[in-house]
């Protein structure tokens, strides 16, 4: 390509063409060859001057690709999003919350399995924010993760990216759950039926009670539910018909899917109410058990905040009164220096078990052995000991699960070691061997192979 108004500075041509070499673009003549110009490698000053400094990690970061992870991660918010039925604009905002939480330094070095739950925690944010019915417990199940791993992370994501998400009340599961309930005068006989708005009500006050017993904390949401619905269709009208259904029978009658954890709920919420039926004064000493206490559910639940008070101060009274036992400061033996004993006083001083065990004070297991030398027990060990002595589902009326139940230790079975050494019994090589009528067959089949073979 000819360059118009250009000369040769060596032989004063004007044929100048343009001579691309590699990415690189020269002026060369075609004359002499000589190069007029070569490509300018930097730029002018007059460029320079105008022209704008653009960074590197700028050009750098608009170029910038998603990782495998990520997209990954984008992918698992979209599959939640389909399977509980989110909309449009849901979606759009789990996946930018994820995208934010993804590149957040907080959470860039974690490791592989909280991204994945963080996908999770992002769509349980977006949940909350627009009132959709969907509980951790659910996200726990279609992850499969532990919920205490989803709930640290879920915390620890609001509080980095700053999400306003209101936390679901179980009142408003409860209305929902509700509605589920088939008990219209349609469904059901007229003495078994009962409203919707109803069994919220009645079964609201019962969730109040329960979270004040500490019967809701770690606990599944919909066992509760189902507990207190039950519970509420009964006290409702406590009749003989409805006081012979058993939880089984009524999810069956209101076309609900029964629960196995459910009956035990049903058990915990009635005793509650025992325990708070015995505080009524108009009783008079009745004994209030766990068949007759539903009858009593109305007045319970009109004065249960009179009665709480009531039956913890009797509860505290009744223990005071079990740890109030006769304590001894007595030494072993007069003159006996126990914190430093002699030679003479361990030959001279035998221990007289028989003596303290008819006093009552100590245990045979409580006395002290030392170089020979036996005394009883201090105060402090010894008031440890019969404190140790009650239960600890007795120390306080109402406690949390984790209290009340203790925790069962998996046992660790050892683990074999496979080293590939292992002696290999005859029975178990003939195993691995193909039998006589194994290796007709294979042949038979070989030959029908062989033969569709050829016809095609």
């Amino acid at each position: 390509m000819a360059v118009v108004d250009q000369r040769c500075p060596r032989c004063g041509s004007q044929d100048i063409v343009d001579d691309e070499l590699y990415s690189q673009s020269q002026l060369v003549c075609a004359d002499c060859g000589a190069v007029v110009s070569e490509g300018l490698f930097t730029t002018t000053r007059s460029e320079e001057t105008n022209g704008t400094d653009v960074r590197f990690p700028n050009i750098a970061e608009s170029n910038k690709q998603p990782c495998r992870n990520q997209i990954k991660g984008i992918h698992r918010v979209r599959a939640l999003g389909r399977i509980l039925r989110l909309t449009f604009l849901m979606e759009e905002t789990a996946e930018s919350y994820f995208r934010k939480a993804y590149e957040h330094p907080n959470f860039i070095n974690v490791s592989l399995q909280k991204k994945e739950v963080l996908a999770g925690c992002c769509i349980l944010a977006t949940c909350r924010q627009h009132n959709w019915p969907i509980t951790m417990g659910t996200l726990t199940c279609l992850l499969e993760a532990n919920p205490n791993l989803i709930g640290v992370l879920y915390r620890e994501m609001v509080t980095t990216l700053k999400i306003e998400a209101p936390a679901t009340s179980v009142i408003d599961l409860l209305e929902m759950h509700c509605q589920s309930y088939k008990l219209s005068p349609q469904d059901v006989p007229e003495e078994l039926s009962e409203t919707s708005s109803n069994l919220t009500k009645r079964g609201s006050v019962l969730l109040e009670l329960a979270t004040d017993a500490w019967l809701v904390t770690g606990r599944q949401p919909i066992p509760v539910l189902i507990a207190s619905v039950f519970l509420a269709w009964q006290s409702l009208k406590p009749t003989q018909t409805r006081m012979k259904y058993s939880l089984a029978r009524f999810c069956q009658i209101a076309k609900v899917p029964k629960s196995s954890i459910a009956p035990k709920r049903v058990k915990e919420f009635k005793e509650v109410l025992c325990k708070l039926g015995q505080e009524l004064p108009w009783l008079r000493g009745a004994e209030v058990t766990l068949h007759n206490v539903v009858q009593m559910v109305d007045d319970i639940l009109n004065f249960r905040l009179t009665l709480m008070q009531n039956a913890l101060r009797s509860h505290e009274a009744s223990l005071a009164s079990e740890t109030q036992l006769p304590l001894s400061t007595e030494d072993c033996k007069p003159g006996l220096d126990t914190e430093n004993p002699t030679l003479d006083d361990a030959v001279s001083s035998e221990p007289d078990k028989d003596r303290i065990q008819q006093q009552g004070v100590v245990d045979p297991t409580d006395i002290v052995v030392v170089e020979g030398l036996s005394c009883p027990a201090r105060d402090k060990d010894l008031k440890f000991s019969q404190s140790s002595a009650l239960s600890r589902g007795k120390r306080s009326l109402f406690e949390p699960p984790s209290v009340t139940h203790y925790k069962i230790r998996r046992v660790q079975l050892p683990m074999k070691e496979v080293t590939g050494d292992e002696e290999i019994s005859d029975s178990e090589i003939d195993s691995y061997l193909r039998t006589a009528e194994e290796m007709r067959d294979y042949v038979e089949a070989q030959e029908e192979l062989d033969s569709s073979d050829e016809e095609i």
